[in-house]
């Protein structure tokens, strides 16, 4: 049944008459590439039985997976891209065509959009790499263009995201449920809703990079970006929490019906943030600490390490 629904779900592109409707198509998700580069059912259950049991993932399985992740991160989801590397395992090929689709974004930015706003979306949209790359990655209209406000910008990059090309990560005012309720509404981060569209968007020999695992200052941009885009797909919302005296935390999600924090670390790194709101019980509400990264899977008290490629699988709200 699984691989019957990714054939229909490649199939359903090929057998389209009029390739610009792919930017309605929905993306596949992690476990789907998975499925369409021959990792079957047998093989997530296994995955699934170490996160649960907090146990290491067979070494094998582990490398093979960390391969696939990484293939993920600069194929990403869109139907056509994935069946170009499914058939040739050429990465040229692959950009080609994500270039073809941010162009085909950009076209529909101008086609169908007011006037007075085609050229404001389009400055909203090519900022995002800026917006990303640095340290404090909360969006900035002033990044867009200098001088620039919300008053001017705000309407283009909801134009965007109606468009199903970008997601929000709203900031909180509190890490604690109810997350939504602690959202603070004009201060978020904006994240493409497919990873592989946004590592095309960057400078050529990124996805060699990658594949490489030679990150450089991109790495936490383009990992975060691909949690970003897991979480989207997996229907859950965007939260993160940053304040003014350095506590920064990637993504703050509910998980086994508690507030969690998550860290993506591109390769190493420590959780200072994180343990400073966990030894803080009395003015944070949090259940435990997810870490993503380069790791294999493990547990320290209440911090939950495991590997990008797990990400897919937290799915107890």
């Amino acid at each position: 049944m699984l691989k019957r629904k990714i054939e229909n779900v490649l199939m359903g592109w090929k057998n389209t008459p009029n390739k610009s409707q792919l930017i309605e198509m929905k993306p596949l998700d992690f476990e789907e590439f998975l499925w369409a580069n021959g990792i079957g059912e047998q093989v997530i259950k296994t995955l699934k039985k170490c996160l649960e049991n907090a146990t290491p993932v067979p070494e094998a399985l582990h490398n093979k997976m960390q391969e696939l992740m990484l293939q993920y991160t600069v194929v990403g989801g869109m139907p056509e891209v994935v069946q170009k590397f499914v058939d040739t395992k050429q990465m040229n090929a692959v950009l080609t065509l994500q270039r073809d689709i941010i162009r085909s974004y950009e076209y529909d930015m101008v086609k169908y959009a007011d006037n007075k706003d085609k050229p404001l979306i389009r400055e909203c949209f090519q900022s995002i790499p800026k917006q990303l790359s640095k340290k404090n990655k909360k969006f900035q209209y002033s990044v867009v263009k200098k001088g620039a406000t919300a008053a001017k910008f705000a309407g283009s990059l909801q134009w965007i995201e109606d468009a199903g090309i970008v997601s929000r990560c709203y900031n909180l005012e509190l890490p604690e449920l109810p997350l939504d309720g602690n959202a603070i509404q004009d201060i978020f981060k904006v994240y493409m809703n497919d990873t592989g569209l946004f590592v095309s968007m960057l400078e050529d020999g990124t996805q060699y990079d990658i594949l490489q695992g030679n990150l450089y200052g991109y790495k936490g941009a383009i990992f975060e970006n691909l949690i970003a885009d897991i979480f989207a797909k997996m229907g859950r919302k965007l939260y993160y929490y940053h304040k003014d005296s350095g506590l920064e935390i990637d993504f703050v999600t509910r998980y086994k019906g508690g507030c969690c924090l998550v860290e993506v670390k591109a390769m190493t790194g420590n959780t200072k943030s994180a343990k400073t709101i966990l030894s803080h019980p009395e003015k944070y509400h949090v259940a435990g600490v997810i870490k993503l990264g380069q790791y294999n899977v493990g547990k320290t008290d209440n911090i939950l390490t495991i590997p990008l490629y797990l990400g897919f699988l937290l799915t107890e709200y």
